[in-house]
């Protein structure tokens, strides 16, 4: 797969068409597998990962689920590249900043990604646009199948499926929605949501999972316990819970629509007009106000942006995607100054490439 042919696409956790996509970003559900005649990764030889990618790769790439898997040796890529994937939530950081032999199978669509040899051989990941969770769950139990008819994978009768990560034992399954929440988290009513959530083991993390921190007032829902549940009772507590936080989240807005108008006409103008005129500006601060923007869309306060071209201007200001974009590698301060170019660029629609000198 040539990455660079990435580069001007969104993937599909960023298409904005699925059902309740203002404010689910996405639906995604991995399973987490290892081959029974091999130790887990904290315990394989370099030999063992070799054997193993190559093992798990030759039976993948016999799949055919979303059209042709193409296959990418993250262990030949260089940083920028890994942080790309990473960028597109197609491998995680733990893949990406890993070592030895390693590697990711990936669809066209971005739907489906495979990753070999991160915390246990075989992550399976399948991502959906919007609250789509019963799809990507009978698309993900196909694929684990089909690829369980080839291999034997980890199981005890009495357990389940055996994971490097004894949070993953049993079902071995990951249940997340991605969310965008910025009324509650304008109204502060956002961590009591997070305190409830956490009575009923449910975990909240950022943007790129597990330990890292919410930017643009994206947040990822997702299961904590595997043990003892099937795959359907997951799926279900996940989908049970997630339209109580989409009607939370609509009740701030409403409330913020209502009682404080001016006020949030004028952060979302004000974010607005920023990444308009930006001469320099980081890449944190462009998720916040893109944030801002993306609900003053949504709420009908900005007429001229699409929510596509919002959820592609979040991704292609990442670090990676800008150097891509751009062909060269660039430290932190020219990032800055091409990521304020970029967006001056693609949000002045006359052309005028506002303030620039």
């Amino acid at each position: 797969m040539d990455l660079n042919e990435l580069v001007l696409t969104s993937g599909e956790w960023l298409r904005g068409s699925g059902p309740e996509s203002d404010i689910v970003i996405s639906s995604r559900i991995r399973l987490a597998r290892n081959l029974a005649e091999f130790p887990f990764i904290s315990r394989a030889t370099q030999s063992d990962r070799t054997e193993i990618e190559a093992v798990l790769r030759d039976r993948i790439l016999q799949i055919q689920e979303s059209g042709e898997l193409e296959y990418v040796n993250v262990n030949e890529l260089k940083g920028i590249d890994r942080q790309f994937l990473v960028e597109r939530q197609l491998i995680s950081r733990e893949h990406a900043e890993s070592e030895g032999a390693r590697g990711v199978a990936i669809d066209r669509r971005e739907q489906v990604s495979l990753m070999i040899n991160e915390e246990d051989h075989l992550r399976i990941q399948v991502m959906h646009s919007g609250l789509d969770l019963q799809t990507a769950w009978e698309q993900i139990d196909r694929i684990d199948t089909l690829i369980g008819q080839q291999v034997t994978f980890a199981y005890h009768a009495k357990l389940g499926f055996l994971t490097a990560c004894p949070t993953n034992v049993g079902t071995g399954v990951r249940v997340s929605v991605m969310l965008h929440l910025p009324a509650l988290v304008i109204t502060r009513q956002i961590d009591k949501v997070f305190r409830s959530l956490q009575k009923i083991s449910l975990a909240v993390r950022g943007l790129y999972g597990e330990g890292s921190q919410a930017m643009g007032d994206f947040y990822q829902i997702s299961n904590q316990i595997t043990l003892g549940k099937s795959e359907i009772d997951l799926v279900k507590q996940v989908s049970d819970i997630v339209p109580v936080l989409i009607d939370y989240e609509r009740r701030a807005r409403d409330f913020l629509v209502r009682e404080s108008h001016e006020n949030l006409h004028d952060k979302v103008s004000r974010a607005y007009g920023i990444l308009r005129t930006a001469q320099t500006i980081s890449s944190e601060e462009t998720m916040h106000l893109l944030s801002s923007v993306r609900m003053g869309v949504n709420l009908g306060l900005i007429h001229d942006l699409q929510i596509p071209t919002l959820n592609e201007l979040f991704i292609h200001t990442q670090p990676a995607h800008l150097q891509k974009l751009r062909g060269v590698e660039l430290d932190t301060a020219d990032r800055n100054i091409e990521r304020a170019r970029y967006l001056r660029r693609h949000l002045n629609k006359d052309g005028d490439d506002s303030g620039k000198n």
